[in-house]
Parts: C-alpha cells; sequence; structure tokens
C-alpha cells in the first residue's frame, strides 16, 4: 500500500461514527474516566455485557461510551486518530493494522470467538451460479481488509480462481444489501445479521466455517493500546472476567445471551440464538491452548496465523510488507491464568 493510499484512506475519518475526542482512558466532564468502546453489530458475548451494563457496575469511576461500527477498517481508522480504547475487530483487519502503512500498536488480549458460518458466501438465486469456479467476470462485494474479505480471496483460490479476474468491489454491510436487492451485484462474502438478508434470495457456496477446516481459519479478538492496558489493568480485567462468563454461559446456556443481543440488535431471540450458534466460543482456558495464545513462556500458533493473514494480504497489495513474526508475538498480551 502507497503512502498516498494509507493518506486517502485516513481521510475516511470523516465517515467513523462520531466519538470523543478526549485521549486514552480520557476524562468526562464530571471528572470520571472514560472508556470508549467499538463494537459490531453482530452476535457475540460482548452484547451481554452492553445490554446488561456489566462494565458500569463493576467499575463505577469509569464510563463506558459504546460505539458501533461497520468494519474493521473503519476500526482501525479511528484507532489511529486517538479515538478509542478497545474494540471487537476481526484477525484479518487486526493482522492489517500491525503492518505498515498501519503500524497501530495493538495488544491483543483475547479471542472472543472463532467464526464459524455466520460469515458465508452467497450468491443471488437466478444468476446461475452454482460454485466458485463461475464467479469469474462477475461482481461480487464484500468490505475490504475484513474477515470476509480474507476468507472471499481464500475461497477464490481454494477453487482455483484468480481473485484478478473477479469483479471485487468494496462496500459495507449496509451498501451489500442495498446492492444486492438492485441487483447491482452477483454475489458477496458477509456476515450475520445482513447475511440473513441476503440468503432470503440467495445461495451459500462456502462458509468460513469450511474454509476454517482448510485451514484458513479467521476470528474476532479484543484489542487494545498497550498505554491503555499498562495505564488501566482493572478494566482490562473486569472486561476479561465478564467476556469470559458471557462466552462460558454461551455455551451452556445461551438463551439469555440471546436475548440481551435479541435486545441490542433490534431482532428477535430466535435469530440472536441461532446467530450465537454459528460461532465457536473459547473461554479463557481454551484461548491459552497451544492452538491460539499459548502461554507466556510457550507461544501458541496464533501469532503464526496472524502472519500467515499478513502475508495474504501483503499478496493482495493491501499492505506494504510483513513483519517479523515477533511483531504479531509482541501484540500478544498472554495474562496469567489464575
Amino acid at each position: 500500500m502507497s503512502r498516498r493510499r494509507a493518506l486517502s484512506w485516513l481521510g475516511g475519518l470523516a465517515a467513523v461514527p462520531l466519538l470523543a475526542a478526549c485521549g486514552v482512558g480520557g476524562k468526562t466532564a464530571s471528572g470520571g474516566k472514560k472508556v470508549r468502546i467499538a463494537y459490531q453489530n453482530f452476535a457475540d458475548s460482548t452484547l451481554l455485557l452492553k445490554d446488561q451494563a456489566t462494565l458500569e457496575k463493576a467499575l463505577p469511576g469509569y464510563t463506558f461510551q459504546w460505539t458501533a461500527f461497520d468494519s474493521g477498517a473503519s476500526i482501525n481508522t479511528a484507532f489511529l486518530s486517538g479515538a478509542l480504547d478497545l474494540a471487537v475487530i476481526g484477525s484479518s483487519p487486526t493482522a492489517q493494522a500491525l503492518c505498515p502503512p498501519l503500524n497501530i500498536p495493538y495488544q491483543i488480549v483475547q479471542l472472543l470467538n472463532v467464526i464459524g458460518d455466520s460469515e458465508a458466501l452467497v450468491v443471488r438465486n437466478g444468476t446461475g451460479i452454482t460454485e466458485a469456479a463461475q464467479l469469474v467476470g462477475r461482481k461480487v462485494a464484500t468490505p475490504f481488509g475484513s474477515t470476509s474479505h480474507y476468507s472471499l480471496l481464500a475461497a477464490l483460490r481454494q477453487s482455483g480462481v484468480d481473485p484478478a479476474r473477479v469483479d471485487l468491489v468494496d462496500l459495507e454491510p449496509q451498501n451489500i444489501v442495498a446492492a444486492w436487492q438492485r441487483g447491482d451485484i452477483d454475489a458477496a462474502y458477509l456476515w450475520t445479521p445482513a447475511l440473513s438478508t441476503l440468503l432470503q434470495n440467495g445461495t451459500t457456496l462456502t462458509d468460513s466455517a469450511k474454509l476454517a477446516q482448510a485451514g484458513k481459519p479467521t476470528m474476532t479478538f479484543t484489542v487494545t493500546s498497550k498505554d491503555f492496558a499498562d495505564r488501566h489493568p482493572a478494566v482490562l480485567a473486569e472486561w476479561l472476567k465478564a467476556t469470559n462468563a458471557a462466552i462460558q454461559q454461551i455455551k451452556t446456556n445461551p438463551t439469555p445471551v440471546a436475548e440481551a443481543v435479541s435486545r441490542q440488535l433490534g431482532s428477535t431471540r430466535d435469530d440472536a440464538l441461532a446467530q450465537l450458534k454459528q460461532n465457536i466460543y473459547l473461554d479463557l482456558g481454551e484461548q491459552h491452548s497451544p492452538d491460539y495464545f499459548g502461554t507466556i513462556t510457550t507461544p501458541g500458533a496464533l501469532a503464526q496465523r496472524l502472519q500467515d493473514t499478513a502475508e495474504f494480504l501483503a499478496q493482495q497489495k493491501k499492505v506494504d510488507t510483513v513483519p517479523g513474526l515477533d511483531t504479531f508475538r509482541n501484540a500478544l498480551r498472554v495474562p496469567e491464568l489464575s
């Protein structure tokens, strides 16, 4: 990515949701400390915290500002502007953030889920397309720099299709839905809940669960800056405690979580429950297995997976260069388990 392109991308700050301009862990007007959290409108454990005001109750000395973003790319933009403290973001934009020209000093503190069939490649009914190999010359939309973008390119290559032979279109989820309904695009790789709208008149060709089984997993993380993590350990500890409890509840008794998610997304409880079941959830103990974080003394495979994602992005000219493995290992903040 050229410097010109990076500066042009930074110009997209005007499109980012309006956020408080105070710095990391900034003060509120009343003198309390503000924590600015980026989330995305899909079913996950963090929406239970938002719905129940879990952090607000546990940490009354802080004010928590939750802002919805459409994609990881817009979250990266906001982080670069100093407008965020914590974020829920996919593995592909995280890997991109750790590479030049962005070089965002992320600390990856948690693996919220491994993405399953909540993200999928779908084609509009009536296009005559029945397999990914038939997408050559067709118009396919996805949010560039997202986990869906990474998975789309992986799905095309898996089918022997050069992505350069596909008319790839960079659209945010709500714009994909509009383009789909107008008949402007033939296919899309996208996540729920927008994915559910596409499937009302579409058919799934593949999904992120199948790609994960084929060795191309995508994930959702919690990220923060090292400065924030060092200065506000109580916030980080409470976030990990609360999200871990929510993840365990999704695995054992998901209905109350689905009720909270439905309120946040404006969906039915059954829809929220179905969306929750589309991903794989790992509690903190499972996240620290050799397949993922590992331990402080014995790093797991997660850093290598992030570097592999960055290599893939470099092939698509989405990053300038790919740093050494130490850059990705240093981005993993691995707490000791109690």
